[in-house]
């Protein structure tokens, strides 16, 4: 199969996280930071290099201020819900996904207010515009890095200065950048950094985390063992431990250390050269088909590796299954879990097909794509 559903799950994952998490089950399996046997400390260590691992990857001095989650929707409701408190004020953007959107939504009855500040045509949203929707009691701005629908590129840099000069958290969520895209924490003021395991970064699902600033305190969402300070029935106030209560996914997060340590090896700057030149050929493929719509800036250099695009009127789920069924090409189409990025590009009727590339894709799985999607639109036609 001819896999383009990459901004969903990559895959498929480096050789060494299928090793390394087998090796992990069988050899060292214990429950880390519970024990002091060997086999206890090995697993301890392992999730203690992933930690460092990302650390080297967003620049990032300390390992503990890494939450381990279970992808980044935990760890977006963790910053957002953990952070905010009645009377509080957020921005965000109109191309942002129901991660982050949903959440927001949940805490209006709470005296949370929300101003979702609107994205151009093309998904792209001015920094201008966000500064417009600062008020005085505005507590936090949270913006997707890249929109899971278009893979339009946010000015994160210019809006991270921006909070940074206000005196405001800023929340980035990296589910479509981590390990594609280069972030780096200190340069773009980012005060709390939500990522999944199992995109860019190459690892496994059920895996995600949470950089949370030392100078932000923001409230646990659950109570519970820890393996520190079990004499006290209060929650251990540092972290990680604050965060991580209960027996921690070992054999997940080692997968997602081997992918970050893939990544690291290989430099993100190769791997975004490489999405780069299978969506310029993508874009450039498409542009050329009569009766394909492509939505977004249409722009390897202003977006990830998210193409999406519609035929005609033709139903994008319907187009979906026939590249799947006829052509064995595996996209995405619908809302994407983003309805508020289609009722910006006017898509929320129709949705669109997501065609998302990642690092093990080749220059002739987007010639296959395209010349699938001529041949469709040509029957459609």
């Amino acid at each position: 199969m001819i896999y383009l559903d990459n901004a969903a799950t990559s895959f498929p994952k480096p050789e060494r996280v299928y090793t390394e998490m087998d090796k992990c089950m069988r050899d060292y399996g214990a429950n880390p930071g519970r024990s002091g046997h060997r086999l206890a400390l090995q697993a301890g260590r392992a999730i203690f290099k992933t930690r460092e691992r990302l650390c080297r990857l967003f620049n990032i001095d300390n390992p503990m201020q890494i939450v381990f989650t279970s992808n980044a929707t935990e760890s977006l409701n963790l910053g957002i819900k953990g952070l905010l408190r009645a009377g509080d004020h957020v921005v965000t953007s109109s191309m942002e996904h129901n991660s982050v959107a949903r959440p927001l939504a949940a805490l209006e009855p709470k005296g949370i207010e929300t101003t979702f500040v609107r994205c151009d045509s093309e998904g792209m949203l001015d920094p201008k515009d966000v500064k417009r929707a600062i008020k005085k009691n505005t507590s936090l701005i949270v913006v997707t890095h890249a929109s899971n629908v278009t893979g339009a590129l946010m000015p994160v840099k210019d809006i991270g200065a921006l909070a940074a000069e206000k005196g405001i958290p800023f929340m980035v969520d990296a589910a479509q950048t981590a390990g594609v895209y280069d972030i780096d924490v200190k340069e773009m003021h980012i005060d709390l950094l939500a990522f999944p395991g199992h995109k860019g970064l190459l690892g496994p699902q059920g895996t995600g985390g949470l950089f949370i600033s030392e100078e932000l305190d923001v409230m646990q969402m659950k109570e519970g063992g820890t393996g520190s300070s079990s004499e006290n029935l209060a929650q251990p106030a540092l972290a990680p431990d604050r965060y991580e209560s209960g027996t921690p996914n070992t054999v997940g997060i080692v997968g997602l250390g081997e992918g970050a340590g893939f990544i690291l090896d290989k430099g993100t700057a190769a791997v975004r050269k490489h999405e780069a030149e299978l969506t310029g050929m993508l874009l450039e493929g498409f542009g050329e088909i009569g009766g394909v719509k492509i939505y977004g800036p249409k722009d390897p250099k202003l977006q990830v590796g998210v193409v999406s695009a519609n035929i005609l009127n033709g139903d994008s789920g319907e187009i979906s299954y026939i590249l799947d069924k006829s052509y064995d090409i595996a996209t995405r189409a619908g809302l994407h879990c983003a309805p508020l990025a289609h009722r910006t590009l006017g898509t929320l009727e129709q949705g669109t097909i997501r065609f998302s590339v990642g690092l093990f894709n080749t220059r002739e799985d987007i010639m296959a794509a395209v010349k699938a999607v001529g041949e469709i639109a040509a029957e459609i036609r």
